[in-house]
């Protein structure tokens, strides 16, 4: 998949507080985002893909 961003460009935030139980992973790398949308499609109970932008 083509962003027009560079290897450094593509990150990864991982965003979470003490209070909250959710954890919100926003990355643009592939390999990541195919390993968690089948995490969560093998563990429904423990997370969810929330948002898309492809």
């Amino acid at each position: 998949m083509r962003t027009g961003l560079t290897k450094r460009e593509k990150t990864t935030a991982i965003y979470f507080d003490e209070y909250g139980s959710m954890i919100e992973v926003q990355t643009h790398n592939t390999d990541l985002k195919k390993r968690l949308t089948a995490f969560a499609k093998d563990h429904p109970q423990c997370c969810r893909q929330i948002d898309d932008d492809e």
